[in-house]
């Protein structure tokens, strides 16, 4: 009897250890669905609306992280090791980190859905009779990366996430295109409804804190003033230039992000008799995300 026990305790012992070898890393769980990457939080919106529920997406710049300054978690780069496909956005934090992904898995194929956009210019901030070519402003770099806050580009870029996804998964590719044609009569639907909303404004001009909505801005006849630019608070003259543009504009919102210090909105805010309000652009639900954002511009503008 004891050698059976004996025996028995062994066999269970080899299950237990056998089995915790067996243990598959997070790119291989849920049900070997293929895991696909994309860098920020709204395109993890567009591959699901596209793919369903045949892939499974993970987001390499996490909720409330921001893209200009994330740095990658080890536990996301050992995941990196065993995926297929990444979607990038050409999101600042590309530059340095794309480039080592590729290192860790030289199989890895990775889709530039920014791929055919021409940039605009990063909103500048507000100077007096101070004038910048297009030239020199271009040969700064500094090229507004936000295309997911312009449905026209958003529909853009969801074709080309459709038409990877039916070469890397060819058995899936009619549901792909049905469920592309489907987004894309969402998207028609909202940009049709706020320009007929934004045609019926009288003020154009909304100031935010961090420039991230230029693109809606350039797509609805709006123009957006910056407070702060590539990380760069305003000096005490660019505040003084702020504070009277507001004045002349009759602005008296400053639309901020979760993401960002709310400081100098406030002080602005404050000096205008006016008011701070968030809006962010990395929310996940794209579509209600970008129709809250028209109603709180259409709002701020009154």
């Amino acid at each position: 009897m004891k050698r059976f026990w004996l025996l028995t305790s062994i066999a269970l012992l080899f299950l237990l250890l056998f089995g915790a070898c067996q243990v598959k890393s997070p790119a291989q769980t849920k049900n070997e669905k293929p895991v696909i990457f994309v860098s920020i939080v709204p395109q993890k919106y567009f591959v699901e609306r596209i793919a369903g529920d045949t892939v499974n997406v993970v987001v390499m710049v996490e909720p409330g992280a921001e893209p200009h300054t994330y740095e990658p978690k080890p536990a996301q780069m050992q995941m990196l090791s065993d995926t297929d496909l990444y979607f990038s956005i050409d999101a600042p934090f590309e530059v340095n980190w794309l480039s080592r992904i590729a290192d860790i898995n030289p199989n890895l194929k990775v889709v530039n859905t920014a791929e055919g956009i021409v940039k605009r210019l990063s909103t500048e901030h507000h100077h007096e009779g101070e004038e910048e070519t297009e030239a020199e402003h271009e040969e700064e770099g500094e090229l507004d990366p936000h295309i997911w806050l312009s449905p026209r580009l958003v529909a853009q870029q969801c074709k080309i996430i459709s038409d990877t996804l039916a070469a890397q998964y060819p058995e899936n590719a009619q549901a792909y295109a049905e469920n592309l044609n489907a987004f894309l009569a969402d998207i028609e639907a909202l940009d049709q409804t706020l320009k007929a909303d934004f045609a019926k404004t009288t003020n154009k001009t909304f100031m935010v804190y961090h420039p991230a909505w230029g693109y809606f801005a350039d797509e609805y006849g709006l123009t957006e003033i910056a407070v702060e630019i590539g990380g760069t608070e305003p000096s005490a003259l660019e505040l003084a230039e702020l504070i009277e543009h507001a004045r002349t504009e009759n602005i008296h919102v400053i639309f901020a992000q979760p993401e960002f210090s709310t400081r100098s909105a406030e002080a602005l805010a404050e000096e205008i008799d006016g008011e701070v309000v968030l809006i962010s652009d990395l929310e996940e639900d794209w579509l209600a995300n970008m129709q809250k954002a028209g109603e709180a511009f259409l709002k701020g503008l009154e």
